[in-house]
């Protein structure tokens, strides 16, 4: 419990730019250090995570607390990952005129910024790297980003559609696999009896020949 508390402490601490920012960090510490998931188990969570309603990098905590520790596991991450935020952003509002005055720390939130872009643009490689591997997922993020991006539609209505294309797809595919199987169930079926046929016609040649040697060979001795 104390290995979740303190992994999320650190990626709360650590992260600059927000949920999406974290996400190639969470990746690495979960898949590659702490070994506690693949890279296709972290893509459905980011995946399930971003789709729901809240701050990505709380529901990731909440998502992966919960796997890893159960119930208790997924308030654990979710308050090790908010406390460090929670903790400075109090300080910073306490001492805003400072910082709004100071060219020092503006400087230092402009470098901040510049980072936490970097951190999303690896973000957004990560995943399509690993959520990119045919056709449909392909048109499916561009035509996302197109009807988000240019046409201005709200994203739930965007992943709405996109769940029931994901659904109509499986089911198509399902369909598919289902009849492939059903014919080939009727192709093997159809040999097993053809098999079945032929067997029994050798058999009853066999019978037949067997027959005829023993009428001939009574034949003979009868003579």
């Amino acid at each position: 419990m104390l290995e979740v508390f303190v992994t999320f402490f650190k990626l709360g601490l650590f992260t600059i730019g927000g949920g999406v920012a974290m996400i190639p960090i969470l990746s690495n510490v979960m898949v590659k250090d702490k070994k506690w998931f693949t890279e296709d188990e972290m893509i459905d969570i980011i995946a399930i995570c971003q789709g729901l309603p809240g701050v990505i990098a709380i529901n990731m905590a909440t998502y992966v607390g919960f796997k890893k520790r159960g119930l208790i596991g997924s308030f654990v991450a979710t308050f090790g990952v908010i406390l460090p935020s929670f903790v400075i952003i109090v300080i910073i509002a306490k001492g805003m005129n400072f910082i709004d005055g100071n060219p020092y720390v503006q400087g230092a939130l402009g470098g901040l910024r510049a980072a936490a872009l970097g951190l999303i643009i690896i973000a957004v490689y990560q995943v399509a790297k690993g959520v990119i591997k045919d056709a449909f997922s392909a048109i499916g993020a561009a035509l996302s980003f197109i009807l988000i991006a240019v046409l201005k539609i709200n994203v739930v209505y965007i992943i709405v559609l996109f769940l029931a294309l994901g659904i109509g797809r499986a089911l198509l595919m399902k369909s598919s696999i289902d009849s492939r199987d059903c014919r080939k169930s009727v192709s093997d079926a159809d040999e097993r009896d053809y098999r079945d046929y032929q067997s029994s016609l050798n058999q009853r040649d066999e019978q037949s020949y067997t027959i005829g040697e023993d009428e001939q060979n009574k034949e003979g001795s009868d003579e």
